[in-house]
């Protein structure tokens, strides 16, 4: 398999599975952060830990909470969405509410860092992933990788190849554009934005880009909160929509149905989910205990069976199913520079919001 091999060859090199962590027992004494641990070094599990994702949706907050308790930890996991995720971190950084967040992309943990409301940690499988996914500075590490693909119903006749397709009348109102408060959504609004790169231009991007932006979000329809965009497909009535990849694969086991996948030869974006821990939290040893539990190579293939995720973890990616890896085989990367993302995402958004969206 060409593509799995290519993830292989980002450094995902073979490391030993690391074992459930044990919980611990004897007598308590406290640290000077006030972090509550056993005589014998071992954290007290019992505490709570809040958990920050947006990666909890379909069932994984649930899951994550199960497997957590069962492993001995008490958990309590908060979804939001990627971009209000983030900005609900640093409205709290002078009253941290969390403990751990992971799920988000290296943009979103940017940001973070330049707020300072991260916390500069490792975690003990550093050894096993490939850190030129993660920051080397230390604050956030790599779980999770997500190619972002437009699905489509099997149904569907001569469909597009490209998002340049997409402009065209015959597909007015037939595509989902996830709206850009969310991750995907951004990440590929920005992988269409970047194409057109021109530092002279608006923001970095020339007017051509721009006007083919407003075309695209104007032709197709904005997702709307509630609706099972998903389920649109499969029915005929939108039948396209944005996704990340692990949710291509949840969608394909749970409704027993196939996609068509759009592959656009110049790629599409792919994104690392990283984990990171919140500065402030007065329970930083036991979250880097979790972190070690989550990322590990058993939690990570656990994870990837349940969820369909494609893990940094190279002994879980051995582990990977049939469809899983047919997945990766089908699409590639597009070549991306976060940086430049970085630095103008937020514009870019405000932009598209404000001038484009009817």
């Amino acid at each position: 398999m060409k593509n799995l091999k290519k993830f292989a060859a980002l450094g995902l090199s073979a490391a030993m599975a690391l074992s459930l962590a044990a919980c611990g027992s004897g007598g308590k004494e406290t640290t000077a952060d006030g972090t509550a641990q056993t005589t014998n070094g071992e954290v007290d599990k019992s505490q709570k830990l809040i958990v920050y994702t947006n990666s909890g949706s379909n069932g994984r907050d649930a899951w994550l909470k199960e497997q957590a308790a069962a492993a001995g930890y008490n958990i309590e996991v908060v979804q939001i969405q990627g971009g209000d995720l983030a900005n609900r971190i640093i409205a709290e950084k002078n009253n941290p509410q969390a403990d751990m967040v992971f799920g988000l992309n290296s943009i979103e943990y940017e940001k973070l860092k330049k707020e300072n409301v991260l916390d500069q940690w490792e975690p003990s499988w550093v050894g096993d992933v490939d850190m030129s996914l993660g920051d080397k500075d230390g604050y956030y590490y790599p779980i999770v990788i997500q190619p972002l693909v437009n699905i489509m119903s099997a149904d569907l006749q001569n469909p597009p190849k490209d998002y340049t397709d997409l402009v065209n009348p015959e597909w007015k109102d037939k595509y989902n554009i996830l709206n850009f408060g969310g991750g995907t959504g951004k990440t590929i609004l920005a992988s269409l934005l970047i194409r057109f790169r021109d530092d002279s231009g608006e923001y970095g991007i020339s007017d051509k880009g721009w006007e083919f932006v407003k075309n695209w979000i104007q032709n197709g329809h904005m997702e709307q909160q509630g609706e099972d965009y998903v389920g649109n497909v499969i029915s005929g009535s939108i039948p396209i929509t944005e996704i990340w990849g692990s949710g291509v694969l949840q969608n394909q086991t749970e409704r027993n149905y196939k996609f068509q996948i759009m592959v656009p030869e110049a790629g599409v974006p792919y994104v690392t989910e990283q984990i990171a821990m919140i500065k402030g939290s007065r329970k930083k040893d036991l979250t880097v205990d979790f972190a070690d539990w989550f990322g590990s190579a058993e939690t990570q293939t656990a994870w990837m069976k349940q969820f369909g995720t494609i893990p940094c973890q190279p002994k879980a990616l051995e582990e990977a199913p049939a469809d899983i890896k047919e997945f990766i085989d089908l699409v590639h990367p597009q070549d991306m520079d976060w940086g430049f993302v970085a630095e103008n995402i937020d514009q870019w958004v405000e932009k598209c919001e404000l001038e484009f969206l009817q």
